[in-house]
């Protein structure tokens, strides 16, 4: 989808070195999917907690049984 944005051209220069990209669009792309991977990791942090486990249950006899 072809898009026109302004942006600043300071960001981009940095961006393409820091990140070795050869394009522009190589940099906006990989910012765009940095962006997305981190509010999702936020998302998922937001569930710290709010998981109850049982504290007897024994994952080493879980395994062992399912080897039989």
């Amino acid at each position: 989808m072809p898009t026109n944005l302004a942006i600043d051209d300071r960001l981009i220069r940095e961006a393409l070195r820091l990140g070795k990209h050869r394009t522009k669009k190589d940099a906006v792309n990989a910012a765009l999917d940095e962006y997305i991977r981190r509010r999702k990791q936020q998302a998922v942090l937001s569930l710290f907690g709010s998981i109850d486990y049982d504290g007897d249950y024994d994952y080493k006899l879980e395994r062992r049984a399912g080897r039989r």
